[in-house]
């Protein structure tokens, strides 16, 4: 005697996404498009991990509704509560990096899955994290979309619910429509979006740009750049990411601006910073002027014209010392320099909470209609130490040693202060810590770096007329100089030692490429042990003598 159930099996569907996409909402679609098709349907969800370290899996298993056969004692199927490795029809994923999960784990394979993703890149906390440029490759995650999966629909779906003032979930549902994978027709989708009742027009136009994009090719990784004609460097794209439409106008843009810095710097700054855009016109090489335009803006922002006359003068050290026709030394240490000279602290925290452009983008992310009422609220827990640092330098030594005021701190923040930006009082704190800007300069934690800075740049001018490349490689180094607190303790002991092994290079034969690796070590963990373990290397390597020309 057959089984009612002989030769059947249900459609599997696993939708991978994270808190505000829609993921719960997706499936219930789903859902209901099955049963208003005459399928049995459930649907379970396994919340993912805070934090953005991994996304909530919603699982959707339809089975069709069949008359029994004599003798079956069961007339409704048992559904599964989770997407069984290799018996996945149907994948989902709100992110690219979600989609590369989904392979990992088995839910996508190549004999059965249409592996449906949308190709934005919502960043991890490992990705985050990392000290130096910890983005997963793009186009690796591409690669296996399109091998793991037997058919792959890509497409950035995230722009096309923006586009449509709606959310993701809408999109991808009408993907799902438009993949030909589930057996419904696409007015039974609408019908489950329309009965759902909510936002409901926005939510149709996302699904109609969502099942159009389901009819076009799935985007390909983009190939590396090839070696231009008759030699030179190679153009670095990081992370051989694909392009992004408004990536690649910004970088158009740059270009733009970087011609017009080469012939008129004047023209990119306003009245404030001219006598330094004539300077920078004057006294500096072409191919720096763009470079150099955004550090004097930079620190005169986050200081004073005064400040961006100190980091000109700083600069022109350097260029005084560059031979190379691309002025690599000049230009890197325009970009390095600014940076650490704008170093982050309590005062650059207040001033950037409180700009205007941030609060109006902070509205406009959260779609909030002109006149509505908007709160902004910011998590600090400020510490000992980045007080002390605020302070001017014999009361922040003060501070920083006395036991009742470090006592008195952690017990008022302790579990942290919430500040609300967009309120009275909450502003008024922030704006007044942002009004020590004019003390700054005798503050304790200002003479501690400019002193630092000072000696790495007379390092970098030392070494450059014996190893030009090392000098470079030298600049390069305050990249490690990154975060607050604990991390900041850390990048900065790696910093030390990074200039610690540049001593010991000087004159040996690869010194650049060396000091590269190790401060790519250094990036590598925030503890030092890959940089540790890479110094006990050099030192067991033989010291090589530099090529006789």
């Amino acid at each position: 005697m057959s089984s009612w159930n002989e030769g059947r099996r249900p459609i599997t569907i696993a939708i991978l996404a994270m808190g505000g996409e829609g993921g719960g909402v997706l499936a219930d679609w789903i859902v209901d498009v099955g049963e208003r098709s005459g399928y049995h349907a459930q649907t379970t969800s396994v919340a993912g991990v805070a934090q953005r370290t991994g996304a909530t899996v919603y699982y959707v298993e339809m089975y069709p509704d069949a008359e029994p056969h004599e003798g079956d004692v069961r007339r409704e199927p048992v559904l599964s509560l989770f997407p069984t490795p290799g018996e996945v029809d149907v994948v989902i994923a709100s992110e690219l990096m979600e989609a590369g999960r989904a392979i990992q784990r088995g839910f996508a394979t190549p004999d059965r899955t249409t592996l449906i993703a949308s190709t934005n890149r919502v960043y991890s906390m490992d990705e985050k994290l990392a000290l130096g440029d910890g983005r997963v490759d793009s186009n690796a995650l591409l690669e296996a979309a399109h091998a793991g999966a037997k058919r792959f629909i890509g497409a950035d779906f995230m722009q096309l619910a923006l586009d449509a003032h709606s959310v993701i979930s809408a999109a991808l549902f009408g993907a799902l429509a438009g993949s030909g994978a589930v057996p419904f027709s696409r007015d039974a989708f609408e019908d489950a979006i329309r009965a759902a009742g909510k936002g409901v027009e926005a939510s149709l136009a996302a699904f109609a740009l969502g099942y159009d994009a389901a009819q076009r090719p799935a985007p390909r990784p983009v190939a590396a750049p090839a070696a231009p004609a008759g030699g030179g460097p190679v153009p670095i794209t990081i992370g051989r990411r694909p392009i992004d439409p408004a990536e690649e106008a910004a970088a158009e843009a740059e270009r733009r601006r970087s011609e017009v810095a080469a012939t008129d710097p004047a023209s990119l700054v306003g009245p404030r910073l001219q006598p330094q855009a004539a300077r920078i016109a004057e006294e500096f090489p072409t191919t720096a002027r763009s470079m150099l335009l955004h550090g004097a803006v930079r620190t005169a922002v986050y200081q004073s014209p005064a400040y961006t006359d100190r980091y000109l003068d700083r600069v022109a050290r350097l260029a005084a010392v560059d031979t190379d026709g691309s002025a690599r030394l000049t230009t890197e240490g325009a970009r390095h320099i600014a940076l650490w000279m704008c170093y982050q602290d309590t005062i650059q925290v207040a001033q950037q909470k409180i700009r205007r452009r941030r609060i109006e983008g902070v509205r406009a992310e959260a779609k909030a209609a002109p006149g509505q009422l908007m709160n902004v609220r910011e998590y600090l827990h400020p510490q000992v130490e980045e007080i002390a640092d605020t302070l001017p330098t014999r009361l922040g030594r003060w501070v920083a040693r006395s036991r009742w005021f470090g006592a008195a701190v952690g017990r008022l923040t302790r579990n942290g202060i919430v500040v609300n930006t967009t309120g009275i009082i909450g502003f008024t704190l922030l704006w007044a810590m942002a009004m020590f800007r004019p003390i700054r300069p005798r503050s304790l934690r200002f003479g501690r770096e400019q002193a630092a800075i000072e000696a790495w740049l007379e390092k970098a001018r030392a070494v450059a007329p014996i190893d030009y490349d090392l000098a470079c490689e030298i600049v390069e180094c305050q990249r490690v100089l990154k975060g607050y607190g604990e991390t900041h303790h850390h990048s900065v002991e790696s910093f030390t030692t990074l200039m610690e092994a540049a001593d010991r290079l000087v004159g040996r034969a690869g010194a650049a490429g060396t000091l590269a690796g190790l401060r790519s070590a250094a990036l590598a963990d925030e503890e030092g042990a890959a940089l540790e373990q890479a110094l006990l290397a050099l030192d067991a390597e033989p010291e090589r003598a530099p090529a006789v020309s």
